[in-house]
């Protein structure tokens, strides 16, 4: 009687927890994406879901990418109606920009998703979380194991509010296991399963560490536009947004914190091995982490008492008791566009297709008291600074700075920071002035012609529909 009590979240396989969960038609299931490129589970978990023939789901992941091509197959079968994410990349979502789905795919930010859960619009039945160390009652950790992600930021929200949490797990360890990431009195099932994900995966792309001249010499300036800008003083705090010119940045900061005797409160964001050896170094005292780029975050994450894991609704949710990018000083973020207004688009292409993430894109923005775009002027002979963006995910009234390969150019808004960069002798040009050189580099695109059919809403961090995203016409 009491071994089966103990044991009783335990199921025999992946079909035996979905069949415990209640789960029916049309119901919405849940995943996380700290796996990134090297996740294993949501794609096995969505053909288990559609061998037993379940239509009409709401699939609710944090994000999705490259690796989730097999995806295409299952909205086309009709097991997946609708899609709630903050990002799509590769086939996917090229699949998706020409018109695949019925309904507009839903493009949160990370702290818009918990807010639209926590409102009652996101409504969770099942959710799905890769952790690889986990106990027989569901206390689970992802910086152990063969397919250690660190920080399961992203899962611990699902956790508190899914109707039903199936905890998917390499490893089996003695009760009870500690730290626990996700803990037992949210979890409903757990399951062991073979592979979650390729941590080797996980960082690249997004989250490369850049060799790249031009990037370099972009995060170069940026780190100066820093050090001048007012916001750089002891106890300062920090984050760093994906791509690889705001990842470098750090590089640049960390011999001018050494000479000017000044040490970083904190770092936030996704944690790369750059942060974490500047929080080796004794330069930042805390790194606060939602996701860990890579294994070195991992691994950091693991030993270190200053290495804190916190949740998505900790890290940017605007309805939240408190969110931590409200006491960010600086933030460091990358664009696919920018426009004459300071409005940011990292969801869209040159060519109108999805390729993006809004992640933690306008929740940073809007936090931080410094916020800096860093982008090149223009991409092959494309312009990344144009008059309007395609799709609007940040507007520009939470840009301060634009830094590019050919000039700086700061918001008007932001006369502080215009008078303070000049007075310590930083060259600044107007965005016109900027805009106008890009587009005598490149010449003026060919207008992109789109269909009346919305493939996706951007939505802002309340909720609120800030752009649509239609599909392009051939």
């Amino acid at each position: 009687m009491n071994t089966n009590k103990q044991d009783r979240k335990l199921r025999s396989d992946l079909k035996d927890a979905i069949l415990a969960s209640g789960l029916k038609d049309g119901d919405t299931i849940s995943f996380h994406h700290a796996f990134r490129n090297g996740d294993l589970l949501i794609n096995d978990v969505m053909a288990t879901i559609a061998a037993m023939g379940f239509k009409n789901l709401t699939l609710a992941s944090s994000s999705l990418t490259d690796c989730h091509a097999p995806l295409v197959e299952h909205i086309k079968a009709g097991v997946i109606s609708k899609i709630y994410t903050s990002g799509l990349r590769g086939h996917l979502a090229d699949e998706i920009s020409n018109g695949l789905m019925q309904n507009p795919v839903e493009i949160h930010s990370h702290g818009g998703r918990v807010h639209l859960i926590q409102s009652g619009e996101l409504n969770i039945d099942v959710a799905f979380l890769g952790a690889p160390i986990t106990d027989k009652f569901g206390n689970a950790n992802a910086i152990s194991g063969n397919a250690r992600c660190g920080s399961l930021g992203y899962a611990k929200v699902d956790a508190n509010y899914a109707k039903h949490t199936i905890i998917l797990a390499e490893k089996l360890v003695p009760y009870p296991n500690s730290p626990a990431s996700i803990a037992q009195d949210c979890v409903d099932s757990v399951v062991l399963v073979n592979q979650l994900g390729d941590p080797s995966k996980i960082g690249g792309g997004a989250t490369r560490m850049t060799t790249n001249p031009r990037e370099l010499l972009i995060a170069k300036k940026a780190a100066d536009v820093i050090e001048h800008s007012g916001y750089f003083y002891d106890g300062f705090s920090l984050q760093t947004g994906s791509g690889g010119a705001s990842l470098a940045v750090t590089r640049f900061l960390a011999p001018k914190m050494i000479k000017n005797n000044i040490t970083a409160a904190f770092g936030l964001g996704g944690i790369t091995a750059t942060m974490v050896d500047l929080h080796q170094q004794g330069l930042i005292k805390k790194l606060l982490d939602v996701q860990s780029f890579d294994a070195t975050a991992a691994d950091s994450l693991a030993r270190n008492e200053n290495h804190i894991e916190i949740s998505a609704n900790q890290y940017a949710n605007p309805t939240s008791k408190g969110a931590a990018v409200d006491q960010l000083d600086v933030v460091i973020l990358s664009a696919l566009e920018v426009d004459t207004e300071f409005n940011v688009n990292v969801i869209t292409g040159s060519d109108g297709v999805i390729r993006g993430a809004s992640g933690g894109h306008c929740d940073a923005a809007v936090g931080a008291k410094l916020t800096i775009v860093v982008a090149p002027l223009v991409r092959g002979r494309i312009p990344t600074l144009v008059p309007k963006v395609l799709n609007l995910v940040t507007r520009g009234d939470s840009i301060d700075v634009l830094v590019t390969d050919h000039g700086i150019a700061v918001n008007p808004a932001r006369q502080d920071i215009q008078q303070q960069l000049q007075q310590n002798g930083i060259e600044l040009m107007t965005i016109e002035a900027l805009q106008q050189r890009a587009q005598l580099i490149t010449g003026v695109p060919s207008a992109i012609q789109y269909t009346d059919k919305v493939v996706a809403n951007v939505r802002y961090r309340d909720g609120s529909v800030i752009d649509r995203i239609y599909q392009v016409a051939h």
